[in-house]
C-alpha cells in the first residue's frame, strides 16, 4: 500500500472516529436535557450502521474498478435523477427545514443528490475521454443533458449541492482542457440568471441578510450563526474539555449535524480544530498526489474531482460554522451527521484507494 493511500485511510479513520464520538456527544445531551424518550445510543448506532453500509458499498466499488465505475456512470446518473424526480411525488419525498431533499424508508432517509455529486463528474470524464477533440455544440449539448439533474437539485431547494456540483464542473473543464470560449459566456450567464431566480427565493435572501447583519434576526434565523459563535469562541485555546459544551445542550440547533464543527471547537479550542483542519489538508494532500500518480488520465480526473469534492465541502462548512461564509446546510465529511453523505464519501475513498492501487501495481 502506498504512503498516500496509508494517510488517506489514517485520516478518515480519525475523521469517523471523532465524528461518531461528537454526534454520540451531542445526541446523547440533547436527548437528556429534553427528557426525550429515546435511547442515547440511537443516533450514534444509525450513523455507524451507515458507516457499515458505507464501507461494504466501498470494498464492492473497490473490487468492481473505477473503470467499471466510469462505464456504468451514465445509467447510474440516469437512475439518480428519476431518483430526484419522485421526490417531488406526494407521499415520497420527505420536507425537511423547508426542503424536499429526502426519501425515506423504514426510519431511514436517502438524499439523491449527495449521489449525484460523484457521478455526474465521472460521466463527464467519460463523456470528454471519449473524444479526441471538444467541439462546441456536442459540448454544449452534453451540458444540457447534465443539467438536468442540477435543475431538478436546484428546485428542491438545495443551492449549496448544486454550487459544489458545478464547482466540480469548472474544475473539470480546466483540467481537460475546454476552450474558454465555450463555457466563460454561459457560465457569466448562468451565475446571472442563478443569481436573480435566488435572490428571488426568500430563504436565500434571508440567509444573505441574516450573514451581512446577524443582529438583525438573533431569535431566529441569525440565531444558530450567532451561537455557533459563542460555541467556537467560548472554547479558547484548548476547549472546555470533551462532553463539557454548553451550547450543545439546545442552544445550537442542528448541534450534530452542520455546525458540529462549532461544538467541537468549543470542546476541544483553537488547537482542536486547527489539527482537525491538518486532517483535511493531509486527507487533499494525499488525494491529489494520488491523482497525479495515476497510471491513466481517467485515473488523474477522477481522482482530482473526488479530493477535491471532500476538501470543498470541508472548507465551506467549515467556513460556514465560523462566520467567514453565509448559513447553508452542508455535512463536514466523515464527521458530522448523514447517512447518505457519508455512503458517498466513503465510495469516494475506496475509488481512490483503487486508483492508488492500480498506480501502485503498474509501478511494481
Amino acid at each position: 500500500m502506498s504512503k498516500a493511500a496509508l494517510c488517506l485511510i489514517i485520516s478518515v479513520a480519525i475523521l469517523f472516529s471523532f465524528g461518531l464520538l461528537m454526534i454520540f456527544n451531542t445526541t446523547a445531551a440533547q436527548i437528556i436535557d429534553r427528557s426525550l424518550a429515546l435511547d442515547t445510543h440511537v443516533i450514534l448506532l444509525k450513523q455507524s450502521l451507515y458507516g457499515v453500509v458505507g464501507l461494504l458499498s466501498g470494498f464492492c466499488i473497490y473490487r468492481f474498478g473505477y473503470e467499471q465505475v466510469l462505464r456504468y456512470s451514465a445509467l447510474l446518473l440516469f437512475v439518480t435523477t428519476i431518483l430526484l424526480g419522485l421526490l417531488f411525488m406526494p407521499g415520497l419525498g420527505q420536507t425537511i427545514n423547508g426542503a424536499r431533499r429526502w426519501i425515506g424508508l423504514m426510519g431511514y432517509t436517502f438524499q439523491p443528490s449527495e449521489c449525484v455529486k460523484l457521478l455526474l463528474p465521472a460521466v463527464y470524464i467519460r463523456w470528454a475521454l471519449q473524444e479526441t477533440e471538444i467541439l462546441f455544440w456536442p459540448f454544449l449539448k452534453r451540458l444540457a443533458l447534465l443539467s438536468i439533474p442540477i435543475g431538478l437539485i436546484l428546485l428542491e431547494p438545495d443551492n449549496g449541492t448544486t454550487a459544489i456540483i458545478l464547482s466540480s464542473l469548472l474544475v473539470l473543464f480546466l483540467l481537460t482542457r475546454v476552450p474558454l470560449k465555450f463555457w466563460v459566456l454561459p457560465l457569466v450567464v448562468i451565475l446571472l440568471a442563478g443569481g436573480a431566480a435566488a435572490y428571488r427565493m426568500p430563504h436565500v435572501r434571508d440567509r444573505i441578510q441574516i450573514y451581512l447583519h446577524p443582529e438583525l434576526d438573533l431569535k431566529g434565523k441569525g440565531h444558530q450563526p450567532h451561537q455557533a459563535k459563542i460555541a467556537a469562541g467560548s472554547g479558547g485555546l484548548f476547549g472546555r474539555g470533551i462532553g463539557e459544551s454548553l451550547q450543545k445542550l439546545n442552544y445550537l440547533p442542528e448541534a450534530r449535524n452542520d455546525y458540529i464543527a462549532a461544538i467541537f471547537a468549543e470542546e476541544v479550542g483553537f488547537v482542536g480544530i486547527l489539527s482537525l483542519i491538518a486532517v483535511y489538508m493531509i486527507f487533499a494532500c494525499a488525494g491529489f498526489l494520488i491523482a497525479v500518480r495515476a497510471r491513466d488520465q481517467e485515473g488523474f480526473l477522477l481522482a482530482a474531482t473526488l479530493t477535491f469534492l471532500i476538501a470543498i465541502q470541508a472548507f465551506l462548512n467549515l467556513g460556514i460554522v465560523s462566520g467567514l461564509l453565509p448559513s447553508k446546510g452542508m455535512t463536514l465529511p466523515f464527521f458530522s451527521q448523514g447517512g447518505t453523505s457519508l455512503i458517498v464519501n466513503l465510495v469516494a475513498l475506496f475509488l481512490l484507494l483503487d486508483i492508488a492501487r492500480t498506480q501502485r501495481r503498474e509501478a511494481v
